[in-house]
């Protein structure tokens, strides 16, 4: 969603504020009515977009999936074999994703549960597949480390950008936006550097 620089449509916004809401209190905790009145339109009209909630908390979860792995291969391409410059691409478009799409790593982490079978398993492939660029890109630059130690890597600096969440709000003592992704981007590249020392 934060891909996108142009003015968001009505399914995106619908879209943007459930993330929020469901986020904020829990997908059963949200009614369509209440998504409605963010965007300002009726609930019964979000049908014209949308089968209901299961289908927005869906198409959340698969969209940022999806929008992850289609970004992660267009910076394997325009890295253009030069792994160090993948690795630190790869670097700063997850963090734009952890601090613009809070709502989703939130999302993901309490309500991927509730989606069907189908979608459930969509998501985890799509993840699959991301994590395999990031492991393809930290493997040329450190050939000697064992693969599953570049793995537990990926995931250990998956788990600290997708810490975002956690920090609370600006004006709660954080840094603002640059310098939190200055602090991000050091504490990454400085997780994968240590593997230099295998």
């Amino acid at each position: 969603m934060s891909t996108r620089t142009d003015a968001p449509t009505r399914r995106e916004q619908i879209l943007r504020e459930a993330a929020r809401l469901f986020a904020e209190r829990g997908f059963h905790g949200v009614g369509v009515d209440e998504i409605g009145a963010a965007v300002g339109i009726s609930g019964p009209g979000l049908y014209r977009h949308f089968a209901g909630k299961d289908a927005m908390l869906a198409e959340l979860l698969v969209g940022i999936s999806g929008r992850l792995y289609d970004g992660g291969r267009k910076r394997v391409a325009e890295a253009a074999g030069d792994p160090e410059r993948l690795l630190g691409s790869l670097i700063d478009g997850h963090i734009d994703f952890a601090l613009d799409d809070r709502s989703l790593i939130t999302l993901h982490d309490r309500e991927l549960d509730r989606l069907r079978d189908s979608d459930r398993k969509l998501v985890r492939q799509l993840q699959r597949q991301y994590v395999e660029l990031w492991v393809g890109a930290v493997r040329e630059l450190y050939p000697p480390v064992p693969e599953a130690e570049v793995r537990g890597a990926v995931h250990a600096v998956f788990g600290l950008l997708n810490s975002t969440p956690h920090l609370g709000s600006h004006g709660s003592g954080l840094p603002g936006r640059t310098a939190t992704e200055t602090l991000l981007r050091r504490l990454a590249h400085g997780a994968f550097a240590s593997l230099d020392g295998h």
